[in-house]
């Protein structure tokens, strides 16, 4: 038998030729689809968004004049703050007085590293046992630098946190902790004081419901593409404008991160973005909560992306005149409700 050879194009009737290109498009239209909600899915599990107007919280009185002088006094009055510096000592002592005028239950958790000695303070509300929240923030600054955003902002959001906590005890116990050798040489390594109080929580069996960590809250700007980030394709879901607040967790972290950025948004103006995804995302696990991921506990990151934003990160120019208070009055005002919240919904 001779071999078929296949029947020419005129030989084809013009409806099996209109039925095999509708089957086409339709498998094209499908992969289209499938792609578009794939795609539509892992945006959402991301980005976080927001599908509902969120609950409206009353905000406490915040002074941004008062968050600028705790600023300056560490960024000038205690600088330089890095690991070998007189600079750090003071600014664990102004942290330490600062929250024993506040009302909290004032500790010191001491440790030693290259024949050092350092310490975490802690200030501690709310009852005095059972469960507890962690907000944190490093008071160490990178060499001689100012490190008035990197992170003195975060300190002195801390430190109004403290003085609200200080006027009404939250419901569960919230534990506020200053944190020092963020920076280098320690950066990453177990010599961190966030990994040291993670792993003492850790082996106390302590009951740590959420971890909040402000890391770099001081710098917006409203200027077109002053926002980068470390992939184009997450510069295709998140704005081009330095003007937001990022909370960023893992996957597993999602149901804090909804949480607390529902808070944030309901207690202020100020825009607010969240990103859930790998670790290995650059920048996703360079502050205080990832020993705290390591130890199994529940963290995220609220932060003004450091370096993606803030071009004078680590430099001489990271200074106090450069941040804006108002808006970190409203970061204040949106953990505030965040912790809360979180402390009344804890069983």
């Amino acid at each position: 038998m001779p071999p078929l050879e296949p029947p020419s194009p005129s030989a084809v009737p013009e409806a099996f030729r209109r039925t095999g290109r509708q089957r086409q498009w339709r498998v094209l239209a499908g992969l289209t689809l499938l792609l578009l909600g794939f795609g539509t899915c892992a945006s959402i599990l991301v980005t976080q968004p927001v599908l509902a107007a969120p609950a409206v919280e009353p905000a406490i009185a915040v002074s941004p004049e008062r968050l600028e002088a705790d600023v300056r006094l560490l960024s000038e009055g205690c600088a330089p703050r890095e690991w070998q510096s007189k600079g750090l000592t003071r600014a664990a002592e102004a942290i330490a007085s600062t929250f024993q005028a506040a009302g909290g239950r004032v500790a010191r958790e001491p440790f030693e590293v290259r024949g050092h000695a350092f310490t975490n303070v802690i200030a501690s509300f709310g009852p005095e046992s059972g469960p507890r929240i962690v907000v944190g923030a490093h008071y160490d600054a990178c060499g001689e630098q100012p490190g008035a955003d990197d992170n003195a902002s975060g300190v002195a959001c801390m430190l109004e946190l403290a003085r609200a906590f200080g006027r009404a005890a939250p419901a569960l116990r919230v534990d506020l902790v200053a944190y020092t050798l963020e920076e280098p040489p320690f950066f990453r390594t177990s010599d961190m004081g966030s990994a040291r109080h993670a792993r003492l929580m850790r082996e106390a069996g302590t009951d740590v419901r959420a971890v909040l960590v402000l890391e770099m809250v001081g710098r917006y700007t409203e200027v077109p593409g002053s926002q980068r980030y470390p992939s184009s394709l997450l510069g295709l879901l998140y704005p081009d404008r330095g003007d937001f607040l990022l909370v960023a967790g893992r996957f597993g972290d999602i149901g804090l991160t909804r949480d607390v950025k529902a808070s944030l948004r309901g207690a202020s103006p100020l825009p607010v973005v969240s990103m859930n995804g790998p670790r290995w995302i650059p920048g996703m696990d360079f502050s205080d909560h990832y020993p705290y991921w390591d130890q199994g506990f529940t963290a995220v990151m609220l932060t003004d992306t450091a370096f993606y934003r803030n071009r004078d990160y680590h430099t001489d120019h990271d200074t106090a005149d450069r941040l804006d208070y108002l808006r970190m009055a409203q970061v204040v005002q949106g953990v505030h409700a965040a912790v809360t919240r979180l402390a009344m919904r804890a069983p």
